[in-house]
């Protein structure tokens, strides 16, 4: 064998561990984080409806999410102040998550809500939206950095 062949053979099988290393690192998709990620998904989708307050926990500083119509917003300062006349939503569901790892510090989470709310003529409507948002892990957590929310037709039952 030439020198170059070896070369080249061992940078191969260097590679080859690196991703095998970097295989390893990645979270499952089905495992403990992307549990945990969905889980938080839900409290999250459940604050319309009175639920705890998880935005604190759950996004970066940095955070920059868009909304349905377009307009762009920042992490909240804190959580509101509890105001018993607050009309809350109702039916607050997670209808769908699906986590999508990138990386060992990169997911993706897919998901759909649905709410009820309350209309200015005491009639209620059932609202549905599909969502994107990028999860990242930074210093050993994870956090929302980005979300994009498009307000759908609700699926008829």
């Amino acid at each position: 064998m030439t020198s170059h062949v070896i070369r080249m053979a061992v940078l191969a099988l260097a590679l080859m561990r690196t991703g095998a290393a970097f295989a390893d690192d990645m979270p499952a998709k089905d495992g403990a984080t992307a549990q945990w990620m969905i889980a938080k998904e839900r409290a999250w989708a459940n604050m319309a409806c009175g639920g705890e307050w998880v935005a604190s926990e759950i996004l970066a500083n940095d955070f920059q999410g868009t909304a349905p119509k377009g307009l762009r917003y920042g992490k909240p300062a804190s959580a509101p102040a509890y105001d018993p006349k607050t009309p809350w939503s109702t039916d607050c569901r997670l209808d769908s998550a699906d986590v999508r790892f990138f990386s060992a510090d990169v997911a993706v989470v897919y998901g759909s809500e649905s709410k009820t709310v309350a209309l200015p003529d005491s009639s209620h409507e059932r609202r549905c939206l599909v969502w994107t948002d990028m999860w990242m892990r930074r210093n050993g957590k994870w956090q929302i950095i980005a979300v994009q929310d498009n307000r759908v037709d609700c699926p008829a039952k």
